[in-house]
């Protein structure tokens, strides 16, 4: 492929993007992700996203907060996970990368975040649930981890009909590697054990999904996640069954797929 590239395709219901060049994917996921929120402000005066975080991500939110014609001061955005009692100052924070790269950038007219060090973490999850409950959700922008999950949704907790719309988990040791091989931590004794997360119906239940997932260490996890069985032991396969998501990748995170 060019490094202009794409192929288009569909896995089940969802639709995948495959771009040959990361810089091609993260300026189309960007460029659609804007106009689910210019959509919604035309359409409702106000839009609501749901925004992950991560190295996979950086590239795709760098694009859409330099984006023009989006009236931020009309967006609420909301964040879908954090480790349990993180300080938001540590700098592997999820709220601190979010503030710094996003929220900071744009001044959303909202900006709801999951207190990890909350000092009654179940009452600082209800007030968050409320929050996010409040109105439609128009986009939620996510990923999907190296060991399939979707935000902090391992396999061993994941649950495609579960019915919280938040709730305490412990990381498996696939995730807490990640997050130690993604520069975050000096060592997996030093990735907390626990985290917040919004669970998978939560994520679903919005307007349109946005799947960023580029990088050859996320080959595996896609490949699972668009070729082999839905279930929680791959999280992300459950994207099959949402006609409202958009998965977008790159040469490299495509790279096991059967037809590539």
């Amino acid at each position: 492929m060019s490094s202009t590239a794409e192929i288009s395709f569909k896995s089940e219901q969802l639709q995948v993007r495959r771009f040959a060049a990361l810089a091609d994917m993260a300026a189309a996921a960007a460029a659609d992700a804007a106009q689910v929120l210019r959509t919604a402000i035309a359409d409702r005066g106000r839009a609501r996203a749901i925004i992950a975080t991560g190295n996979s991500q950086d590239l795709f939110l760098e694009n859409l907060t330099k984006l023009p014609g989006i009236a931020w001061d009309k967006v609420e955005l909301f964040h879908m996970d954090e480790y349990l009692g993180m300080p938001m100052t540590h700098p592997a924070s999820f709220r601190k990368y979010l503030k710094e790269r996003v929220f900071d950038r744009v001044n959303p007219a909202g900006a709801h975040f999951l207190e990890g060090d909350a000092l009654e973490p179940l009452k600082a999850m209800r007030a968050y649930t409320a929050a996010l409950q409040s109105a439609p959700i128009d986009l939620c922008c996510l990923g999907i981890g190296e060991n399939g999950h979707l935000a902090f949704n391992d396999p061993d907790v994941a649950d495609f009909a579960d019915p919280e719309v938040i709730k305490i988990v412990k990381l498996d040791e696939k995730c807490r590697r990640q997050q130690v091989g993604e520069g975050h931590f000096p060592n997996l004794d030093a990735v907390p054990m626990y985290a917040i997360t919004l669970t998978i119906p939560t994520l679903c239940r919005v307007g349109r999904m946005i799947a960023v997932v580029p990088e050859r260490r996320k080959a595996e996890a896609v490949k699972g996640s668009l070729e082999g069985p839905v279930t929680s032991a791959c999280p992300g396969s459950f994207l099959r069954r949402q006609s409202h998501a958009v998965l977008y990748l790159d040469a490299d995170s495509s790279s096991l797929l059967q037809s590539n």
